[in-house]
């Protein structure tokens, strides 16, 4: 039996109290990657994949690493057959700032028929659909005739070092045809989309430190080179005026996508949606190319935090003995991160006002990933969409990043289709993360239609 797009739904309207229930319990689990003190917390998470995954009926193991754990589940009817890889994540951001949220980020919570809650949308909830969907298929079929295997991981918010490990040590295992990332999206509610490209990324701290101790602002002011200022100044240029980067050679072995590349391809910027919906004040793209092409096929750099000295209530005049930044680039085909790291170290080292000590960390990176429209999965995918929207599947390039998946692309050797139900709407990374009713049932029924597809 094959079923059908009817007979799902109805297979979800009849569970669907159990899946709110199990969905609202891994979304529980503070499984907050980057932050040590969550490591339990990441562990119990992984284990209930695992053990989710095991009672539907997958051979499951948990791949120890020297981070995180990652999850992996296998059914294997036939090695003629074709392979399937599904990848997610169990982890998510921190939460901060806390006294933004409505309700606690680990207690989900129903409001216009949305859950909130931390990892509601990136990605237990688009995690959770697919084991949904598993499960209906499972239950559904006689026979999926398909290999299927499901790959987990803990540390996508922080690196992905964990699972890079067990690309080296488990090639074997991971060997598929095609290779589904769901940690995607569609460029608004009701409108499907595959995704085909995405940017890598690049991730560093900068530390700029004068003096062992912080320092009387009365007594040292005006004598002493304040890190922060330093600092400030140096990172002012990083960019020249026209919006361009200015590290020498950071745009030297930028790729182009070709014209044919392009033509498939979607290319809106909603100007006024961003400004309703984000309450976007100020645009700013590179200088030559359009907001569209600044965000899809160009690199980025960005300062994402900045700290050094006392930033709390009332005053506290000290010059700081260090200042802080936090930078990141998101990358594009060709550009190598560990390269782009040096290259921005190098460069601010070198404007550094002579005397002070500049720290370098870089912290993590991936490469950029470009897929064709042509393979079979990509086939597969849009007519699934189109079929569960009702509406024609576009194609688009994501400025955002997974840094596995260039490595995992070629550790199992197959065809890579990045897709996902979220919506930039769904706040994921900011306080009151959230995702609909609707789209968790959207996914479900495009993840099953997908392979019920590759099974047939």
């Amino acid at each position: 039996m094959t079923p059908t797009l009817e007979d799902l739904k109805k297979w979800y309207s009849k569970h669907a109290a159990q899946i709110q229930q199990d969905y609202f319990t891994f979304l529980k689990f503070p499984s907050v990657s980057t932050d040590p003190s969550y490591k339990k917390h990441i562990h119990a998470a992984a284990s209930w994949v695992e053990g989710y995954l095991k009672n539907i009926g997958f051979k499951t193991e948990v791949w120890q690493t020297n981070f995180h754990p990652v999850v992996f589940a296998s059914h294997e009817v036939d090695p003629k057959r074709p392979t399937v890889l599904i990848y997610h994540h169990y982890d998510v951001q921190p939460v901060d700032p806390i006294d933004k949220w409505k309700s606690p980020p680990f207690e989900p919570t129903i409001r216009d028929g949305k859950v909130y809650a931390r990892g509601a949308s990136d990605n237990k909830g688009q995690c959770f659909y697919t084991l949904t969907a598993l499960k209906a298929l499972f239950e559904l079929c006689k026979k999926i005739n398909l290999n299927i295997k499901v790959f987990v991981e803990g540390e996508e918010e922080c690196g992905s070092r964990g699972a890079l490990e067990v690309l080296k040590t488990h090639k074997k295992d991971l060997k598929a045809d095609h290779i589904l990332i769901v940690d995607g999206g569609i460029p608004a509610a009701g409108r499907p989309a595959i995704t085909l490209g995405l940017r890598g990324i690049v991730a560093l701290e900068v530390v700029c430190r004068n003096s062992s101790i912080d320092l009387h602002s009365g007594i040292h002011g005006g004598i002493v080179l304040n890190p922060n200022r330093a600092l400030v100044e140096m990172l002012s240029k990083l960019w020249d005026k026209k919006g361009k980067i200015a590290i020498p050679g950071f745009y030297k072995k930028v790729l182009k996508p070709s014209k044919k590349e392009l033509q498939v391809i979607e290319k809106i910027v909603d100007e006024k949606y961003l400004r309703k919906q984000f309450g976007i004040k100020a645009f700013k793209g590179e200088g030559g190319y359009s907001l569209w092409e600044s965000n899809a096929i160009r690199p980025t750099l960005e300062i994402n935090g900045i700290s050094g000295g006392y930033a709390g209530a009332g005053f506290k005049t000290v010059i700081p003995s260090a200042a802080i930044a936090k930078i990141s680039c998101r990358i594009v085909p060709n550009q190598d991160p560990e390269e782009v790291a040096q290259s921005i170290a190098n460069y601010l080292k070198k404007i550094a006002p002579k005397g002070l000590e500049i720290e370098a960390t870089w912290d993590h990176g991936g490469q950029a990933v470009r897929s064709s429209p042509h393979t079979t999965i990509a086939k597969v995918c849009s007519e699934a969409f189109t079929e569960v929207f009702q509406k024609p599947c576009g194609k688009i390039f994501c400025g955002a990043s997974v840094p596995l998946v260039a490595d995992l692309a070629k550790a199992c050797k197959g065809d890579v289709v990045v897709i996902g139900v979220s919506l930039d709407s769904d706040d994921f990374h900011a306080p009151n993360e959230h995702f609909g009713l609707d789209q968790l049932q959207q996914g479900f029924l495009t993840i099953a239609s997908i392979l019920r597809r590759l099974s047939s």
